[in-house]
């Protein structure tokens, strides 16, 4: 199983499947942030938005997932000030600029964005900005995947270690997550080549009964990662039970701010009422992200249930695993 994205990516539009053993399946792990994100998550950042008095501001990808009604396009249509930023950095300036309004940024993802959030959150408190909160519903890697091991019908042998996340986090937690399932982990960049010497280094490993974590992204990722980025996020978050859309609530499995920085936290400024948006029934997402089910397997793939329509998590977002390979396999 890869834990990235960005290689489920590379695997379907290089289509390496084709230079691989016939008896050997890569199974798409959760590695698509955005994929993850509940749909009432949408629908609070969504209620934020309406706020005549906010300045809402989301990396564009965001503005078009629907939450259980609308998305945050649709509200920008009909008048409320949303902004397209990249950076929360960004809504600093942006907050001093507008002292009469309340300014939030809204964000998704994992260490790579959670250490360029907690610089803002950080930099706001240092420079008095009081009219600035963050909304960020960032995740761990590690703890949604020993979840996925953990459970009894797991069919996992080996893992892909996501490349570019490790190059800040390290991989230390991958070598506890390593001896508790029993199984080798290979680090693994995110070029084709990588990609294919991960798959070989994982391979060999399993032939010869090793357990462990090997290193194949070398030239980006060491042991211990990013010291003054892991300090940075240290320092302005906690690690805390995260809601999975498809999986459920992962213990761990995300960030949240810890009590000094808390009145930076755009769920504690606003407080939006809680929503009953739900996830569509007969998604088999939560199949595909234990690696059970491929894409092609539901019924609604394709059909029902497309990039402009999604119906499940897998599909929600561009870089998530039904979208992918809407993207890049044919199929009837």
């Amino acid at each position: 199983m890869e834990l990235c994205g960005d290689q489920t990516q590379v695997l379907l539009q290089y289509n390496l499947f084709d230079l691989l053993p016939k008896h050997l399946t890569i199974a798409h792990g959760p590695g698509c942030a955005v994929a993850s994100v509940p749909v009432e998550i949408f629908d609070k950042a969504i209620a934020i938005a309406k706020d005549p008095t906010v300045i809402f501001c989301a990396p564009g990808e965001l503005l078009r997932i629907p939450g259980s009604q609308c998305d945050l396009l649709e509200i920008k249509a009909c008048g409320a000030d949303v902004r397209v930023v990249y950076s929360a950095i960004d809504c600093i300036n942006v907050a001093r600029s507008n002292p009469d309004k309340r300014v939030v940024f809204f964000n998704v993802g994992f260490e790579s964005a959670t250490q360029m959030d907690a610089l803002a959150v950080w930099q706001a408190r240092r420079l008095g900005v009081e009219n600035f909160s963050l909304l960020s519903y960032h995740g761990q890697i590690p703890a949604v995947g020993s979840h996925i091991l953990s459970q009894p019908n797991n069919v996992v042998h080996g893992v892909l270690g996501p490349g570019q996340i490790c190059g800040i986090t390290g991989f230390e937690d991958y070598e506890q997550l390593s001896r508790q399932h029993n199984l080798p982990i290979v680090i693994t960049g995110f070029e084709p080549v990588d990609i294919l010497e991960g798959i070989q280094k994982c391979v060999s490993m399993l032939e010869s009964g090793k357990v462990g974590v090997e290193n194949q992204y070398k030239r980006a990722v060491n042991r211990a990662g990013n010291p003054e980025a892991r300090a940075l996020i240290n320092e302005v978050f906690e690690s805390s039970p995260r809601q999975w859309r498809g999986l459920g609530t992962i213990n761990n499995g995300g960030y949240s701010l810890k009590p000094a920085f808390q009145n930076y936290d755009a769920l504690q400024v606003f407080t939006p009422e809680p929503c009953e948006g739900e996830e569509y029934g007969g998604c088999i997402s939560h199949l595909i992200w234990r690696g059970l089910r491929k894409p092609t397997d539901c019924p609604a793939f394709g059909k029902s249930c497309k990039p402009d329509s999604p119906l499940g998590a897998t599909m929600v977002s561009a870089a998530g695993t039904c979208a992918a390979y809407y993207k890049f396999k044919s199929f009837k």
